[in-house]
């Protein structure tokens, strides 16, 4: 079975297959009007969205499919205590694929492992967001008219955006791809991430101010401070407005840089920037519509095509004197295996499957 938990679990080949698609169902829609005639998705949203969830369901029903679910956990059995996976196993007796977003970093891995029907992962804590991340490339792609040769600034929240961690891994797989992460220190990107590029030798720099930097960007990817992150409030509140793009601050990009932000905005980019050709970030959500239609049909026609799940690969179930300290972590609030990949390398390192959280023993 083919989910998607990760980003990473397409190939570059697939990557490029949904892109394609996506752009024949831009050119002809009447087409696909029945793609999925008599299939049902399942939207479970245990964590607020309005682009994602609305963007899954408008895509299935365009698709000419159907749609079930619920967007708020509290009208659902999780209110009586069910797990998630007893959730997931009544699910799959009635629809033919689900997506879902949870506040747990891991919740879709679990999913995964007790259903015989695709899993899509729609945003797990702050882990990862891999169908935002098809939205972005779709509007990079379509706004900058490549994927490749570009300087990538990541702006915000770095630490808890699970947005920026899906679209670094994406990117940092074509060519000659340069990263500049601006946020403050305590919002700087997780070292696992940043361990990724530095393996791969992906040049990044990371800075604290976004006006010395914004003339050498390609692409500026916007992100909130996520207030519901936050354990401590004071800090949220010293934090929220780091960063704020407003109309001067554009005057010193490049005059084909695109702005992106996977939404919602608070206050780090003012209104009267919308009316600037570069604002990409309406056009990026209609971009999630088809990059969602086009995951859909892919992820049917694959049903197939891949019984091992790749975040699984090389997985030890529970390793004797190991546990994730990730307090957000799935595997820390649900009775499942601790599930570790051991760091290449590293005598007793391991990292959480769920989290991707450094754990030693």
């Amino acid at each position: 079975m083919h989910h998607l938990i990760d980003i990473t679990d397409l190939s570059m080949q697939e990557l490029q297959e949904i892109i394609d698609l996506a752009l024949d169902i831009i050119a002809d829609r009447p087409a696909y009007t029945e793609r999925c005639k008599n299939k049902t998705l399942a939207t479970l949203f245990y964590e607020p969205s309005t682009r994602t969830r609305l963007s899954f369901e408008a895509a299935m029903l365009e698709l000419g499919g159907n749609v079930l679910g619920f967007s708020d956990a509290s009208t659902s059995s999780v209110t009586k205590g069910e797990s998630l996976a007893d959730t997931i196993m009544t699910i799959n007796k009635f629809a033919d694929i689900i997506a879902m977003r949870h506040p747990k970093d891991g919740a879709p891995l679990v999913a995964s492992r007790v259903t015989d029907i695709p899993i899509i992962n729609g945003g797990d804590g702050s882990h990862c967001h891999p169908t935002q991340t098809l939205a972005d490339l779709l509007t990079i792609k379509r706004e900058m008219r490549r994927l490749d040769n570009l300087v990538i600034g990541m702006c915000g929240d770095l630490k808890f955006g699970r947005t920026v961690h899906s679209l670094t891994k994406a990117m940092m797989r074509y060519d000659n791809i340069r990263f500049v992460m601006i946020s403050p220190d305590e919002l700087r990107m997780p070292e696992h991430v940043l361990e990724e590029l530095r393996e791969a030798g992906i040049p990044y720099t990371e800075v604290r101010d976004m006006e010395s930097v914004m003339p050498e960007l390609d692409i500026l990817y916007m992100t909130r401070v996520q207030r519901e992150r936050f354990d401590d409030p004071a800090v949220y509140e010293a934090l929220k407005d780091t960063y704020i793009l407003d109309a001067e601050k554009m005057k010193l990009a490049k005059k084909n840089m695109a702005v992106l932000h996977p939404l919602p905005r608070v206050n780090e980019i003012a209104v009267e920037v919308d009316k600037d050709p570069r604002a990409a970030y309406f056009r990026e959500v209609e971009n999630g519509k088809f990059m969602r239609m086009a995951l859909i049909c892919k992820l049917f026609e694959w049903e197939n095509k891949r019984m091992e799940n790749p975040q699984l690969v090389g997985v030890e179930e529970n390793p004797a004197g190991v546990k994730c300290p990730n307090k957000r972590c799935i595997c820390n609030s649900e009775n499942v295996p601790q599930l570790m990949r051991p760091v290449e390398g590293e005598e007793g390192a391991y990292r959480c499957a769920y989290c991707e959280t450094l754990v030693r023993k």
